[in-house]
């Protein structure tokens, strides 16, 4: 392991990561959101020998991840935890899927399994969906009520 304390990054195995300052720049996050992300089980980044954490592209992907289901979705991290639990779970089937040592029965269910896995997902998301199309409506009936009042 060598490292490079100017820039906050560590090489294990010629994969380059990232000391929590460094990668918290990087995703552009602070260092108690990464290391709250890793107490919920949400990222789980390398350690060096002394305990220090080192993140990897792949954690800073999976930063992304999150705080694009946190802003688009308005997902909480409990929401945010099943989203990824699915999203790892649906990468391991495929990889399972289209080894060649699978048979055609056990890709049937590792397809019925994925089928559940995406209906789970869409029940989150239509869950939020009526949720804001709820608030949506309560906004526009505020609207028209001050809008009638301006005009009398």
């Amino acid at each position: 392991m060598s490292t490079s304390a100017g820039q906050g990054t560590t090489t294990v195995e010629d994969a380059p990561l990232l000391s929590i300052g460094a990668a918290a720049a990087r995703a552009g996050v602070t260092e108690r959101a990464l290391r709250y992300y890793q107490e919920l089980g949400l990222l789980e980044p390398a350690h060096t020998k002394g305990g220090m954490r080192r993140y990897s592209e792949s954690d800073l992907a999976r930063v992304a991840r999150i705080r694009e289901l946190q802003t688009l979705l308005g997902l909480n991290l409990e929401e945010i935890a099943v989203v990824l639990r699915n999203d790892d779970r649906t990468a391991e089937i495929r990889a399972a899927y289209y080894d060649d040592r699978t048979g055609d029965e056990e890709r049937r269910r590792l397809t019925r399994e994925s089928l559940e896995l995406a209906t789970e997902m869409r029940r989150t998301v239509e869950a939020k969906s009526q949720a804001l199309e709820a608030f949506l409506s309560d906004l526009d009936a505020r609207i028209a009520r001050l809008r009638a009042a301006l005009a009398d």
